[in-house]
């Protein structure tokens, strides 16, 4: 299964080579990189033998806010949430709360996971999905054969 990545049409070495000396995303706009670092939750993808598992860390939401999808093989997750409303008496000298929509996309494998049997579970802030391996994905036993 792969993350579904976009580089804007740079390459990312590129990126990373101005991010360590400028500090961000040269090639984007800075409006654009602050939005998307703030929304995007981070995700770790295990493989099993029998399963794949996402596991995306996202604290502060309610299980009901979120909304998980699979479509032609793209499996889907997002959040839609207005901003919460700061209080006019407090001034702020840092602020890096931050609850507002995200949505996040991964490619299936075609064919090799069974989406009718995939789970999602929220507990102390991290999404878990399990999706399942069809019997053909599985791993297969070493077979010797015997020559005749």
């Amino acid at each position: 299964m792969r993350l579904v990545r976009k580089y804007n049409g740079q390459l990312p070495e590129t990126n990373d080579w101005f991010n360590h000396f400028l500090g961000r995303d040269f090639f984007v706009e800075p409006d654009q990189y602050f939005e998307n670092k703030k929304s995007q939750p981070k995700v770790n993808i295990k493989e099993t033998e029998d399963t794949y598992q996402i596991d995306l860390a996202a604290p502060g939401y309610t299980k009901e806010e979120f909304n998980v999808e699979i479509d032609n093989n793209v499996l889907t997750i997002s959040v839609e949430r207005n901003e919460e409303t700061k209080d006019e008496n407090v001034k702020y000298s840092h602020n890096e709360y931050n609850y507002g929509s995200f949505n996040r996309s991964f490619t299936l494998p075609k064919g090799k996971v069974q989406e009718a049997k995939v789970e999602a579970q929220y507990t102390n802030g991290i999404l878990n999905i399990s999706i399942p391996k069809t019997e053909e994905a599985k791993p297969k036993p070493k077979r010797i054969l015997e020559i005749q």
